[in-house]
């Protein structure tokens, strides 16, 4: 088993140290919220008063921040990790932060001669907790090779994207489909019930129809269509509105750099954008139904 640091406990990264834990891995956590390094705690980690103190003498460092400046904070900036890690310990970031802050942080990591690899993930809270979170690896082959045992105490599908970067590039693709997929949901869903229907009768209809998609299946953004979904639960939990803008706002930022048509994933970017100001941010991004249905 391993010595692993994990930093960034929030609602995705806490099940994910906590898998690691279930796994047998020697897991040291940090984060500036106390809860949620208590709850590790009680779990079987072990905790630092610092991400420098938590990342030293580690087999692998994993991060679960919310955006590009925290991870360059963390690594290069005021933790600077790199330079304080041992040379063999090897890094994994599972945050969602833009292409260029990946390869940046991973040119210096190769610098300093430190293997690292962004890894974001795709599964939503639901998948944290059960380990199921599918891994989008960028980096080199041999490095995907070193992660992937640690990975998979904590997801099911790991793929190699490709080289450092690639990770970060697939995952915003896959996020903005997701966001399209689930305001598409939320529209034909609104129109119906203001046409009369039932949301679970629509929703038993499209799922067996060619409208299906994952929004339908697992995730439906209807109050009580589904039961231990957000949209049941007042939309708390889950992937907040904000996160799923920042992420559009990442894919937006790479069609312009490479010239990219993206106008659906630009009107989606709009959509949650104007969701997330009308004081949605907090809410799970399946609260996008609220554009498009009377709801209190």
């Amino acid at each position: 088993m391993a010595k692993i640091a994990f930093i960034g406990l929030g609602n995705m990264g806490g099940p994910m140290a906590a898998n690691l834990v279930k796994a047998g891995h020697e897991v040291t956590v940090f984060d500036l919220v106390a809860s949620a390094v208590q709850t590790l705690v009680d779990a079987g980690a072990s905790s630092a008063e610092t991400a420098v103190e938590a990342a030293k003498g580690k087999d692998f460092v994993v991060s679960m921040l919310p955006a590009s400046q925290h991870v360059e904070g963390l690594y290069i900036d005021q933790s600077a990790l790199l330079d304080v890690v041992d040379k063999n310990t090897v890094i994994i970031d599972s945050s969602t932060i833009s292409p260029e802050s990946a390869r940046r942080v991973g040119a210096e990591a190769a610098k300093r001669g430190i293997t690292m690899v962004d890894a974001p993930v795709s599964g939503g809270v639901g998948g944290a907790k059960a380990g199921t979170l599918s891994f989008i690896v960028g980096g080199s082959a041999e490095a995907f090779a070193t992660v992937k045992p640690v990975l998979e105490a904590m997801g099911k599908n790991i793929f190699h994207a490709g080289d450092s970067g690639a990770g970060q590039v697939a995952k915003i693709c896959n996020n903005m489909m997701l966001a399209i997929l689930m305001a598409g949901t939320a529209e034909a869903i609104g129109l119906g019930v203001k046409n009369g229907l039932d949301p679970a009768v629509l929703s038993d209809i499209m799922s067996k129809s060619s409208g299906n998609n994952w929004s339908l299946q697992v995730y439906n953004p209807y109050p009580g269509v589904m039961e231990g979904v957000p949209s049941s639960n007042n939309y708390q939990g889950g992937f907040m509105v904000d996160l799923m803008a920042k992420d559009l706002g990442l894919a937006f930022d790479s069609a312009v750099k490479s010239r990219s048509s993206i106008p659906m994933g630009a009107l989606a970017r709009n959509l949650f954008a104007m969701h997330a100001a009308n004081g949605n941010g907090a809410l799970d991004f399946s609260s996008i139904q609220k554009m498009f249905a009377d709801l209190d």
